[in-house]
């Protein structure tokens, strides 16, 4: 574990929040680096980032169902509704 990690008490929540943002493209360019360059050197973060890709590897090969269209349909309709509502 690196030494970051080991100083902050949280770290568990605060790194996989940053992973998870890393993985989704959510950082910028600078953050992105930090990550990376942390990554090559804490082999725990770069166990937990290897075990986040391979969950959304599957994920994604598991998932070619298509919602149906009707599901689309319903859910514009209730974010009208709500817009609505809250305008009133």
């Amino acid at each position: 574990m690196s030494e970051d990690c080991q100083k902050i008490g949280d770290c568990e929540d605060a790194r996989i929040q940053r992973l998870y943002e890393y993985l989704d493209g959510a950082l910028t360019h600078r953050d992105l680096v930090e990550v990376k360059d942390h990554l090559d050197e804490c082999t725990e973060c770069a166990h937990e980032y290897d075990l986040e890709c391979i969950i959304r590897s599957v994920v994604r090969r598991s998932c070619h169902e298509k919602a149906p269209t009707t599901l689309k349909v319903n859910i514009m309709a209730r974010i009208s509704e709500i817009k609505v509502e809250a305008d009133h």
